[in-house]
């Protein structure tokens, strides 16, 4: 017969009195059955705490995979970009050589050593410094707009002098394309003499323009010139017209290249209608010949 009772004695070292308990069999069947439901408790928690772990690990490694590709993206993007920037400001240099600017200020310019990683940190640096190089390249690209329209208007000024200048040298046939008929030369006929000017074909009551802009400073009877047109172009040039019929110009106008001023005659010391046209630079006579059909090669040659 199986005993439902079992003693448990507790005997000191030195003898002293004996603690004796007594357990029954169901109690200690259920304290063991307790144990292992602890332990089988325990056992079971640890194993769920390692699953857990060992998922969390796997979510933040696929997260730091990920954060690492988008990292490595930034880190060309940004690259990318660098370079961009780098193209930009060469051609800005460039663009400074050509039109005579001063070079960039190297307090102002970036010039960043570009350091490759995928850390956090590291692209960080390369976007910061990327901005301010951005910035920089900004405020160049304005220094370099501002420049160029100034050097815009200078050369638009400069090439409204040159058209005021050239305007102002004369450079047409004053009555439309007239064949010479006398020449810048000496000659026997009707007088013997040196004859200061040409004279151009046309009939009565034709219309002389004026060779050059300026400004009309004589248009009275002189002599053997008959009614005479002066103008003074401003810039050592004078151009005569003589043998008029009719002035159509008061002394003071400014007259404009091609302006009718006045009518061909035969007045003066002419044998029939025509015109007489000289030229004169600095006080003296020049062939008229070369200013017929434009500027003549070594004048423009001489303009600023």
């Amino acid at each position: 017969m199986i005993t439902d009772r079992y003693y448990v004695k507790i005997v000191p070292e030195r003898g002293e009195t004996v603690h004796r308990f007594q357990v029954r069999r169901r109690h200690m069947a259920a304290a063991f059955g307790a144990l292992a439901l602890v332990i089988l408790g325990s056992i079971g928690f640890a194993f769920a705490e390692v699953v857990r772990a060992r998922m969390e690990v796997s979510h933040l490694a696929a997260q730091a995979a990920a954060q690492q590709a988008s990292l490595r993206q930034i880190d060309r993007q940004t690259e990318t970009l660098r370079k961009q920037l780098q193209h930009v400001q060469k051609q800005n240099t460039e663009i400074r050589q050509l039109i005579g600017a001063p070079p960039a200020n190297p307090s102002v310019r970036q010039r960043t050593s570009w350091v490759r990683g995928q850390t956090l940190p590291a692209v960080a640096e390369r976007v910061r410094t990327l901005s301010a190089e951005s910035l920089a390249v900004s405020h160049e690209s304005d220094t370099m707009r501002q420049f160029a329209m100034h050097l815009l208007n200078i050369r638009h000024i400069r090439d409204l002098a040159r058209a005021q200048m050239i305007a102002a040298i004369p450079s047409i046939d004053p009555v439309n394309g007239a064949d010479v008929i006398g020449c810048y030369c000496y000659r026997t006929y009707p007088d013997v003499e040196f004859h200061p000017g040409v004279d151009l074909a046309a009939d009565y009551g034709d219309v002389v323009r004026a060779a050059a802009a300026g400004t009309i400073v004589a248009n009275w009877y002189d002599g053997g010139y008959g009614i005479k047109i002066d103008i003074d172009h401003g810039n050592g040039y004078h151009t005569w017209y003589a043998h008029l019929s009719r002035v159509m110009v008061p002394v003071g106008t400014h007259v404009y290249k091609g302006q009718s001023i006045g009518l061909v005659g035969a007045t003066g010391f002419a044998t029939g209608p025509h015109l007489h046209y000289q030229v004169m630079y600095e006080g003296s006579p020049v062939d008229p010949t070369p200013f017929l059909h434009g500027v003549p090669a070594n004048v423009l040659a001489a303009l600023p």
